[in-house]
């Protein structure tokens, strides 16, 4: 059996941001304690990887995130997903984190989104990863 390796993009304490040519998707690795100023940076990251990459399908794994980040919320909905969106996405898989302020912080996001059709939620990478796959 080949054993795949993802190609690693950026790294910073609160996010690792990865290709995975085999599925081609990123893989973006959120941790600890996220804030305005991180999830900003972080998103927009993402937003410049996709494009550079030209890979428009996302698994946006919240597992190692704790606390709540729900300052962000409104921003990631109102802002950042349509431009994401405008810039070629098609689908966004989102691990929510054990942390159920977090996991408030992600629905406050969705809240926000008008268009939210290509987001998925779900509580384990595995489900995560098979949705991703057939999308």
């Amino acid at each position: 059996m080949k054993v795949s390796r993802n190609e690693l993009l950026y790294r910073e304490t609160y996010i690792v941001i990865e290709h995975n040519h085999d599925d081609e998707w990123i893989y973006v690795n959120w941790r600890g304690y996220v804030n305005f100023d991180t999830v900003t940076a972080g998103c927009e990251k993402i937003l410049q990887l996709m494009e550079e990459r030209q890979c428009f399908r996302i698994l946006n794994d919240n597992t190692n995130v704790e606390g709540i980040w729900s300052g962000a919320s409104k921003w990631v909905g109102e802002d950042w997903m349509p431009r994401m969106r405008k810039a070629g996405m098609t689908c966004f898989a989102w691990v929510y984190s054990p942390s159920t302020l977090s996991r408030l912080s992600t629905d406050k996001s969705l809240r926000h989104m008008d268009d939210s059709e290509h987001v998925e939620t779900f509580d384990s990478i595995e489900a995560a990863m098979d949705w991703l796959r057939i999308n």
